[in-house]
């Protein structure tokens, strides 16, 4: 089974790589798999990796469903 999470982009670094929050814990993880990530951009976060860019309506969704269930703060 794979967990993939809808992150929030907060700081570009150097190399293919930015630093993402999810629920005010944050960490650097590499973008090497995905083009023209801005910062305030979502992600699917995946070991790491970015694996794509996410639509903000739809992350938001996703990030609700997570708060009701207490996932994230």
């Amino acid at each position: 089974m794979c967990l993939a999470l809808p992150v929030r982009v907060t700081e570009l670094k150097f190399a293919d790589t930015a630093v993402v929050d999810l629920g005010g814990i944050r960490k650097e993880i590499s973008l090497a798999l995905v083009d023209d990530v801005a910062v305030g951009d979502y992600v699917i976060l995946h070991v790491g990796y970015a694996l794509s860019k996410l639509d903000p309506e739809e992350a938001e969704k996703t990030l609700a469903v997570f708060r009701q269930a207490e996932l994230v703060a």
